[in-house]
């Protein structure tokens, strides 16, 4: 399966498969067919059928997936590296135990007929608003102005539903669009790539990634005026395509460990992108025959031209080293983790890069975890950091004799949100954080991140707390909060950014659906006067950004129309944020994880 990765033990593995016990397994006789039950209960069930890893997604709930969403989850998506050492009919048979139907019942076509054909005359950039990247520019802020989003807040009450696209054979829709020149980029968690028409729907190309794809994607011109495409995969891989026809430009593996992966969005700026990488070690290590652990986040700054690595950086400076041997010889290493999930943030002002990382796996806990770095931009030498939380040493499948578990394992406070640097309405600039910990802070650039004010949103968990993002417009940081797993999940607070102080709270709404929770863990978007917000029970909503009163909203769970004909389904939203531009609203909806709810579509509304 793929080298993955998951935000500390928040993010984004869709577990619906054992996520360390697929690792192969005796070939059934020549002529025999494989026995899914007996598959299941070799590979899955210690996770699937008992509390081991409480994330895993339970077998009832993986009954309403999609055969082909399981196997393709263990052929190249998500679960990749836990069924690379399974045969294609194994993972077949596996699928249909769970889901009691056939692979081949899933069959539809991914264009339905709604397909574009893509004349030359594409505007790119220069063809009206856009939403690029994951927070709209380099400094990540998540608000979008009014010329670019096309909708006031006195419009907002009148959004409906204008299209639907399901993603085939997926479970989860985790990547946030970028849209430019009237087209919608977007992927599949089986790495699919679509070029769609940004009002229709309708498909214009499409590209298969090596693995699959969560981070959203960024769009500039090259030297020889081409648009091109940038996003990472689940594979480490750097991919520039060209945005016009979807041709590969080229591709850079920035990572080989076994469980590098990339889930935050490349950031271009002058010339260069600034790629982060993240892991998923922390949960082979819940594994107690994996030699834990060796990875270490970092920054790759890439020329956008041709791929180069210029530089690349490490969050963690010193190379891990034996730390001791586990019960079956092996070494165990460290320093490791500090992982990078969120789209760097740029300071052309300082010359620096920003980086927000995760936790430790090993301890001591290196000092760059749960961290705001500062990196060089032009050679990656780090500048300064400043941590929020030590001792922040974490690993799953802890409390059971594990010998890669830490003496006392952490809380799991990472950073998942991206660093946003913005300028108060007093003239002064602030670098505004979000922490799983349930912390929003502000830190001065000019003093090595000092911390300028902090703000307790909730109480924090393993699962946020902050968890994806928040937005800013230069009066106010709107603070979504998580706090699933927690007795009182969710939450939207609006601080002031001068002072710090609470200007509103939305209190969390009742859940639209049974053994549902309100906890906001994706990403908010903000646009004059409006602040959006997705839940894991699947409601979507729009905030009065002087008040927090609400607009609207709209429950994203049930059935849809897919413009492209595939079997489409809203579930919990979690990761990416909605995405506003030229009239139209988009959001994912469907998370097949954490005790979420499965889905596969991409809805698109607009002003009736």
């Amino acid at each position: 399966m793929q080298r993955g990765s998951c935000h500390g033990l928040s993010t984004l593995v869709p577990a619906f498969l054992a996520l360390w016990g697929l690792t192969g397994g005796a070939a059934p006789a020549a002529g025999q067919a494989p026995d899914g039950e007996a598959l299941f209960e070799q590979h899955c069930a210690a996770c699937h059928l008992a509390d081991v890893i409480p994330r895993a997604l339970a077998i009832d709930n993986m009954r309403a997936l999609p055969p082909a969403a399981i196997v393709g989850a263990l052929t190249d998506g998500a679960m990749q590296q836990q069924g690379e050492e399974l045969s294609p009919a194994e993972r077949r048979a596996i699928a249909e135990f769970i889901t009691g139907r056939r692979v081949a019942e899933d069959g539809a076509r991914e264009d339905g007929g709604c397909a574009v054909s893509s004349p030359g005359g594409w505007r790119g950039l220069d063809g009206g608003p856009q939403w690029n990247g994951w927070g709209v520019d380099v400094t990540n802020s998540r608000f979008q102005p009014g010329e670019h989003a096309g909708v006031a807040a006195e419009d907002v009450p009148r959004l409906r539903l204008q299209w639907a696209f399901g993603y085939p054979d997926s479970a989860t829709a985790q990547s946030q669009p970028t849209v430019v020149g009237g087209r919608l980029f977007v992927a599949s968690e089986r790495g699919v790539v679509y070029a769609l028409d940004a009002k229709t729907g309708c498909t214009h190309w499409t590209f298969a990634a090596q693995s699959g794809v969560r981070s959203a994607m960024s769009v500039t011109r090259l030297p020889d005026r081409r648009h091109a495409l940038f996003f990472g995969d689940f594979n480490a891989n750097v991919y520039a395509l060209d945005a016009a026809t979807g041709a590969e430009i080229w591709r850079r593996d920035v990572e080989t460990h076994e469980g590098a992966r990339i889930t935050g969005a490349p950031v271009y700026h002058d010339g260069r992108l600034y790629v982060p990488v993240s892991s998923l070690e922390e949960l082979l290590a819940a594994n107690p025959e994996y030699p834990c652990c060796t990875f270490r986040g970092s920054i790759a700054a890439l020329d956008t031209a041709t791929g180069e690595v210029m530089w690349q950086s490490f969050t963690i400076p010193e190379t891990p080293r034996p730390r001791g041997r586990n019960p079956d010889g092996f070494f165990l290493m460290g320093p490791s983790g500090a992982a990078v999930w969120s789209a760097p943030t740029v300071d052309a002002k300082r010359g620096l890069v920003y980086a927000a990382t995760g936790n430790a796996y090993t301890e001591p806990a290196a000092d760059t975890s749960d961290a705001i770095i500062a990196f060089d931009i032009d050679t990656g030498a780090m500048r300064w950091t400043n941590q929020l939380t030590p001792d922040d040493a974490f690993i799953l499948n802890c409390g059971g004799g594990n010998p890669n578990c830490p003496d006392d394992n952490g809380p799991d406070f990472d950073f998942g949100a991206s660093p946003v640097l913005v300028t108060s309405s007093d003239g002064r600039d602030l670098l505004v954080i979000g922490q799983k910990a349930g912390v929003g802070y502000a830190l001065d650039p000019d003093r090595d991140g000092a911390v300028v004010w902090r703000y307790q949103v909730g109480e924090g968990s393993e699962l946020g707390g902050i968890e994806w993002g928040f937005a800013v417009d230069g009066e106010k940081a709107y603070f979504a909060n998580s706090d699933y797993l927690t007795p009182e999940p969710g939450g939207l607070a609006a601080v002031r950014l001068r002072t710090g102080e609470l200007v509103w709270y939305a209190e969390p709404h009742e859940p639209v659906c049974e053994m549902c929770s309100p906890a906001l863990l994706a990403a908010v978007t903000a646009i004059p006067g409006v602040v959006f917000s997705g839940a894991y029970d699947g409601l979507f909503r729009a905030y009065d950004a002087d008040d927090g009163s609400v607009l609207w909203e709209f429950d994203t769970n049930g059935d849809y129309d897919a413009v492209n004909g595939v079997p489409a389904r809203g579930g919990s939203i979690n990761g990416p944020g909605p995405v506003v531009v030229d009239g139209m609203v988009y959001v994912n909806s469907g998370y097949a994880a954490f005790g979420g709810r499965p889905g596969n579509v991409l809805l698109a509304f607009g002003v009736d």
